[in-house]
């Protein structure tokens, strides 16, 4: 499986960031991507009233990513904000083309490190797996990274592959968190973990403020090891990657982690 990770720094303009995703689809299908992956909140940076932007799944924003994806004949992930019953808005990943029309609302919210998701973003309560080119795909938020059970629960529904969008906080010794945590998921779920996330504004020339999350780089593809296959630096860029799927078999045959579990 060829998937394309598409880091981006999003700007608070819905439509500006509309640019990116259609920038990063077309290098992904160029590359002959089956999956492009764009970060969290990648319809609007944090930082911002999320509330006024949220938009359902089928409004414009979704809309045209939908016809991006299906125009270049890809899947696409993308981190957008939809409207909560509550009056709250939910962290909501698309993933939309080759015949998929789905979404995550992010389960494990932001309450750490001094930033309080929670007040403006309602949580999601349903994993999500999603069948794509004879593979299990599997999806996590962010924070989410942080919860092993969401990984294994992920891997018994049948995901070898475990997508991860996210919009990480920067601070001393978050780059190093964001990497053990993506391999050590993938050894809790012996699962390929693609973890793509929001260039650090900083590479942009973009000074961050506040404690909101705006991202930090680094996105990281993981081994079923926990080795890291493929990394990208702070600013934007893309990465493609070829996932090999007897690499997950040959690893839970070697390590069964998910056949051993007491608890």
């Amino acid at each position: 499986m060829r998937i394309a990770l598409c880091q981006i720094v999003s700007t608070p303009d819905p439509k500006a960031n509309l640019e990116l995703v259609a920038d990063g689809v077309r290098r992904a299908a160029e590359a002959g991507a089956e999956l492009a992956v764009f970060p969290e909140a990648t319809m609007a940076c944090f930082g911002v009233k999320l509330g006024p932007l949220a938009e359902p799944l089928d409004g414009p924003w979704a809309g045209e990513v939908r016809r991006l994806a299906d125009e270049a004949g890809i899947a696409v992930v993308a981190g957008m904000f939809t409207p909560a019953d509550d009056g709250r808005v939910g962290n909501t990943l698309l993933v939309t083309g080759r015949g998929l029309d789905e979404h995550y609302d992010k389960i494990h919210l932001f309450d750490a490190f001094g930033f309080e998701e929670s007040r403006n973003v309602a949580p999601g309560d349903r994993p999500l797996t999603v069948r794509l080119g004879g593979t299990t795909v599997g999806f996590a938020t962010c924070y989410d990274v942080r919860f092993p059970g969401l990984y294994t629960a992920l891997a018994d529904q049948g995901a070898s592959v475990i997508v991860t969008s996210a919009s990480w906080g920067a601070g001393e010794g978050k780059r190093e968190q964001w990497e053990l945590l993506v391999r050590a998921r993938a050894l809790d779920s012996t699962s390929w973990v693609v973890a793509c996330g929001q260039a650090d504004p900083r590479s942009v020339g973009r000074e961050p403020s506040g404690k909101a999350p705006t991202g930090v780089g680094f996105s990281t593809v993981a081994t079923p090891l926990g080795a890291v296959h493929a990394q990208l630096g702070a600013e934007p860029d893309v990465l493609v990657v070829d996932l090999d799927p007897d690499a997950v078999r040959e690893a839970r045959r070697a390590v069964p982690v998910l056949l051993n579990r007491r608890f």
